[in-house]
């Protein structure tokens, strides 16, 4: 009896998958839980998994094709089982009065929802911390996975370490032992989310700005049209959601930042990690938004949620468009722990490796282009977030310093607020409470 395999919501909100590479070639046996494919989702690539044993009997869509949610994307069957052109299986050999058994498929089981890394015990599931708080839509359109197995420690096969291809070539490009990692996939199997609490490569593999790639025109040829990739169809669609119906105001202010400076300089120069202004910023925000709540919140259609938890988002540019990783509890964390998981993360996004918890749930945005020169600008809010930072770049200016004018490092924060959440005067006391973490760095260790 054969099995159709479709295309799964590996993310909360895809709505179709790109097909990169199949891993099972016709013809091929599988095994639950065997990667049969890689596929392409609106923020990363990720792992398509049998949900059933068997020959790989049709791949009904090329390596390549977009395909939407739920749709047929191959066939797993029993040696020997013929295909129809629909992707229904059959006995090749029939019944005893000569006439084919009428299709039979079995739908794949229905998966339960993932379970975040051992080694983020804080963070809360996909899209939601809080039990019982998660909105109805992200609970339906939550990430589905393989039920994991406890962990184990590392199988081996054959004296090898056994391993998903994508597990594999995550821990090759990072430099990373599988030996002793403990497996949470099938059989023990070690899978993409075992590789978490691994040490990440060295940060300054990661640690320059990339701006998103130009695919350069033909010579020859007055234009090229290159199809649209998930990532950036869901940008799109999110910048229309987000400009369309929210009521958007934005507020600028400018912060002294010579004594943060100093600061980081004197963190940097004790050794154990580099910090960055951003990771002070980022720092400085999550504590403002524990002083002004209201900041903090979902615009939800009937009513808003107020975030007793500080999970702050940072837009990452990618080649493709960008993504937002998130910082959960980053108001708990101090600034070399902030440090340390922003490169990860950073470094994971631009390599599409981030797993849909590492991406969702965020409550409150940041956004940095000062690395690039830019001294301000607007960021359009990533709903159902209420407001986000849009950090500008450090520069000498003359200003009146204690009655004389001296070149000092200024720097401009721009908010753009969800005006349905977030009242004019509510966002300037926000910004005025970050100004003076900022400006007066020691409030961030208190």
């Amino acid at each position: 009896m054969s099995t159709k395999v479709v295309m799964e919501a590996l993310s909360p909100t895809m709505e179709e998958g790109r097909v990169v590479e199949w891993k099972k070639q016709e013809g091929e046996a599988v095994a639950v839980g065997d990667v049969l494919a890689e596929v392409e989702t609106d923020k990363a690539v990720m792992e398509l998994v049998a949900r059933a044993a068997g020959t790989m009997l049709k791949h009904v869509v090329a390596a390549g094709a977009t395909v939407p949610v739920s749709e047929l994307v191959a066939v797993i069957g029993e040696p020997g089982e013929a295909v129809e052109a629909g992707g229904n299986g059959k006995k090749a050999e029939g019944r005893k009065d000569g006439k084919p058994d009428a299709p039979a498929a079995a739908e794949p089981a229905k998966p339960a929802p993932a379970k975040p890394d051992s080694a983020k015990t804080e963070a809360p599931t996909p899209g939601a911390p809080a039990p019982g708080t998660q909105p109805t839509a992200d609970r339906e359109n939550r990430p589905t996975s393989m039920p994991p197995a406890p962990p184990a420690a590392a199988a081996t096969e054959g004296g090898r370490v056994k391993a998903s291809p994508l597990a594999r070539k995550i821990a090759a490009e990072r430099g990373l032992d599988l030996q002793g990692v403990a497996g949470s996939g099938p059989q023990g199997r070690i899978v993409q989310r075992d590789l978490a609490a691994l040490s990440a490569r060295p940060a300054s593999a990661a640690a320059a700005p990339q701006v998103p790639a130009f695919r350069p025109i033909p010579a020859g040829e007055p234009f090229a049209d290159v199809p649209l990739t998930q990532i950036r169809k869901t940008i799109a669609r999110r910048l229309a959601q987000s400009l369309g119906p929210v009521p958007t105001f934005y507020l600028t202010i400018e912060v002294d930042m010579e004594r943060v400076a100093e600061a980081r300089e004197a963190l940097n120069a004790a050794g154990q990690g580099k910090i960055s202004f951003n990771d002070i910023t980022i720092k400085a925000v999550a504590l403002a938004l524990r002083q002004h709540p209201a900041c903090n919140a979902w615009w939800q259609d009937d009513h808003i949620r107020y975030w007793n938890e500080v999970h702050v988002s940072m837009a990452v540019a990618i080649e493709d468009g960008l993504i937002t990783p998130v910082i959960r509890h980053a108001d708990q964390k101090g600034l070399r722990q902030i440090a340390a998981e922003s490169k990860d993360l950073a470094g994971r996004a631009r390599e599409r490796k981030l797993a849909p918890e590492e991406y969702t749930g965020g409550t409150f945005s940041v956004s940095n282009l000062g690395m690039l020169d830019i001294e301000e600008f607007t960021a359009i809010i990533n709903p159902p977030e209420a407001g986000i930072i849009a950090i500008g770049r450090i520069a000498e200016k003359p200003v009146v310093h204690e009655g004389t004018i001296v070149p000092r490092k200024r720097m401009r924060l721009t908010m753009s607020c969800d005006h349905r959440v977030i009242d004019g005067a509510t966002g300037a006391q926000f910004l005025q409470t970050l100004k003076g973490m900022l400006e007066n760095p020691l409030a961030l260790v208190w």
